[in-house]
């Protein structure tokens, strides 16, 4: 696997939902292609410090989402739908890592109308007028 997954465990988020994360990342960016071998769990857990339980749990869930498939014996692998439903993929990652900016926005106490200027200045600096 080519991609390098990171967690923080200070982040607030749970680390098996920051794997979860990034793997998906990875395939909406094409850097996991589909039929791509994933780390098994155990190799997983020892990279990123953390428990095996952990990554089992990434894994389930992004088997339950059909993003991976398992083969007992043979390990993870990417589905080919995984890769081709990637703007959906892209979606999501985008949706999360908004919903995170407008909790940690919120919880320093910023209002709306200041939330929503700071979204239009970032808006304006990476897509340009309309």
């Amino acid at each position: 696997m080519p991609a390098v997954l990171t967690v923080d465990p200070r982040s607030g988020v749970p680390i098996y939902l920051q794997i979860i994360e990034q793997i998906k990342r990875s395939i909406a960016l094409g850097i996991l292609q589909a039929g791509e071998q994933l780390p098994t769990v155990k190799q997983l857990a020892i990279d990123l410090t953390v428990n095996p339980n952990t990554v089992a749990r990434a894994y389930r869930e992004l088997e339950r989402e059909q993003v991976i498939e398992t083969a007992p014996g043979r390990g993870s692998f990417v589905r080919a739908n995984g890769v081709t439903e990637s703007p959906k993929v892209a979606a999501e990652i985008a949706a999360d890592a908004l919903n995170l900016a407008l909790r940690e926005a919120k919880s320093v106490g910023l209002e709306r109308d200041e939330i929503r200027r700071l979204f239009e200045a970032a808006l304006e600096r990476w897509f340009g007028g309309l």
